[in-house]
């Protein structure tokens, strides 16, 4: 059960690159995969528990109670290939429920993280061939060698989809559809519209979970290339974006300063931001568009008893992937 990953001075590069390119940027801006580190990675799954956060518990709830249903659409033998896995809690109640799965395939950023995750499931599924991916799944990767038999589903759980933008977003199923070939489909996790209150605290909750979350990023500048940000510089920020449809993280600086970061003199003033992350919320109009651009086609949706979100069962359609390409270009 060893870990397949990208070196990881390969993985500073990125980091240092997005990170200068972010910071001297108008508006300032980082990408929010940087926000999973192990640190980060950790502190979101504390935030999954909170009661604010009713995303996890709407998501886990429709991966419970249809359990049989989305097992029957898998089918038996499933390959199971989840991108940002995490700590594997939604994919260990999705495993539990398929026939007869012949592997598991976790992709994630945090190597450390993952390592955690292998080990308890290697005492939960003992017969099962785990086969981690240390990858950013926002780039192109390799899977390894897996098993022919069996169909790949792949899964995204979380709506961490809507992290994305929709090129971003299209880029990615498409490479899903790419992973799990002709025949293969997918089970995506989607946070579905629905009031602002609901969505402010999900993104702002009174224990400050979300903003230490947030915050770790810039200590991870400070210690993987040589940053040195004030954190008592930045406060934590929900906004809503109306033309995005999305709730929005963002760090506000609270007083001016220069600093040096890898090497490279970045200045901040007062009441300007470092948009962190985008979280857009979708409609069933607005995910049958993504979807389709990405040559899938959506087959099942199974929603929690409030619609609050959905996961949506995609089919790779008959030449898609071709027509996703050419879409692209």
């Amino acid at each position: 059960m060893s870990i397949a990953q990208a070196p990881n001075s390969l993985q500073t590069d990125a980091f240092r690159k997005d990170v200068l390119e972010g910071l001297t940027a108008t508006p300032k801006r980082l990408p929010s995969r940087w926000l999973y580190d192990g640190e980060g990675s950790r502190l979101f799954e504390e935030i999954t528990t909170l009661d604010e956060y009713y995303l996890s518990r709407c998501e886990s709830a429709i991966l419970h109670e249809n359990a049989s249903e989305l097992a029957a659409f898998a089918g038996a033998d499933a390959i199971l290939i989840e991108y940002g896995a995490g700590a594997g809690i939604k994919s260990q109640a999705l495993l539990t429920a398929l026939n007869a799965p012949a592997a598991y395939v976790p992709v994630d950023i945090a190597d450390e993280f993952l390592s955690c995750t292998l080990e308890r499931f290697g005492g939960r599924f003992p017969e099962l061939p785990i086969c981690p991916v240390v990858a950013d799944f926002t780039s192109d990767f390799d899977l390894p060698p897996l098993p022919s038999s069996g169909r790949r589903i792949a899964f995204f759980a979380g709506s961490t989809i809507g992290n994305l933008d929709e090129g971003e977003a299209v880029e990615l199923l498409m490479r899903m559809r790419i992973h799990v070939g002709e025949g293969g489909r997918a089970l995506i996790g989607m946070d579905l519209i629905k009031d602002l209150g609901t969505l402010a605290k999900a993104y702002d909750d009174r224990g400050g979970v979300t903003a230490a979350f947030n915050l770790n990023v810039l200590r991870r500048i400070n210690r993987e290339i040589g940053g040195g940000i004030p954190l008592d510089a930045f406060v934590h920020e929900a906004r809503w974006n109306p033309a995005e449809r999305a709730i929005e993280m963002h760090l506000r600086c609270v007083y001016s300063f220069s600093t040096s970061v890898g090497g490279q003199v970045v200045r901040f003033i007062v009441g300007e931001t470092i948009h962190t992350e985008t979280s857009r919320k979708y409609d069933l109009p607005r995910i049958d568009r993504l979807v389709e651009l990405a040559g899938w086609t959506r087959r099942g949706t199974w929603n929690d008893e409030k619609c609050a979100f959905a996961v949506v069962g995609l089919e790779a359609s008959q030449g898609g992937e071709s027509s996703a390409l050419a879409a692209s270009t």
